[in-house]
C-alpha cells in the first residue's frame, strides 16, 4: 500500500511539472508557422534567426549586419518589425542600397532600419485606423486602413502596403512590406 501511494505522488509530481510545459508547447503550436520568401518562420525563433532564411529578406539582412543590429533583433525584445522584401529595397534609386551598406553611412542606415522598428508586440489587429507608432528611431509612423489593407505612412507621405501580416516570432512580430519606409530627417 505504501508503494502504491508513492508511485501515485511520483506520478502526480512528475504530471505536476509537466503540465506548464506542455501547456507552453500548445500555445507554441497554436502560433502558425507562416512561409515567407519560401520559408517557414517558426514562432520558437527570434527575428534574426528567421529572417536569414527568407529569399524574400536578404537585402534586409544584409543592411541589418552592416548597420550592426543583428544583436538587437536577436534580444528578447518584443519588437514588431516592419521588413521591406527585396524589391521593397529595389524600389528605391539606383544606388541606394549599395551606399547605404558602406560603412561609412552606418549611421544613416541604422536610422533608416530602426524606422521600421517598433518596441513592443503589434498584431495586425492592433494596428487601427489613424494609430500612432513611435519607432526605435524615435519618428512615428501612422496607420492607414482601406478595406482591410493595412497601410503605414512615413514621415515624408510614402506608404507601404503591409503584405503578410502577423509573422509571430519569439520575440516580437513581423509584418512584411513592399516598400521602405522613410524617417523625416
Amino acid at each position: 500500500m505504501k508503494r502504491i501511494a508513492l508511485l501515485s505522488a511520483v506520478a502526480f509530481a512528475a504530471l505536476a511539472l509537466t503540465a506548464p510545459v506542455q501547456a507552453q508547447d500548445k500555445m507554441m503550436s497554436n502560433e502558425k508557422t507562416v512561409m515567407v520568401g519560401g520559408a517557414p518562420m517558426y514562432p520558437s525563433k527570434n527575428i534574426v534567426e528567421n529572417a536569414v532564411n527568407s529569399k524574400d529578406h536578404t537585402t534586409l539582412v544584409a543592411a541589418v549586419k552592416a548597420a550592426g543590429l543583428v544583436d538587437t533583433l536577436a534580444s528578447k525584445g518584443p519588437f514588431t518589425v516592419f521588413a521591406p522584401t527585396n524589391a521593397a529595397f529595389g524600389k528605391l534609386p539606383k544606388g541606394t542600397v549599395e551606399t547605404l551598406v558602406k560603412p561609412e553611412n552606418k549611421a544613416t542606415l541604422t536610422k533608416i532600419l530602426t524606422y521600421h522598428v517598433v518596441p513592443g508586440k503589434f498584431a495586425a489587429a492592433d494596428l487601427t485606423d489613424g494609430k500612432q507608432l513611435t519607432t526605435v528611431e524615435g519618428e512615428q509612423l501612422t496607420v492607414k486602413l482601406d478595406g482591410k489593407k493595412v497601410w503605414l505612412v512615413d514621415a515624408k507621405g510614402g506608404k507601404s502596403a503591409v503584405t503578410i501580416a502577423d509573422v509571430n516570432q519569439s520575440n516580437g512580430v513581423i509584418h512584411v512590406v513592399d516598400t521602405v519606409l522613410m524617417p523625416a530627417s
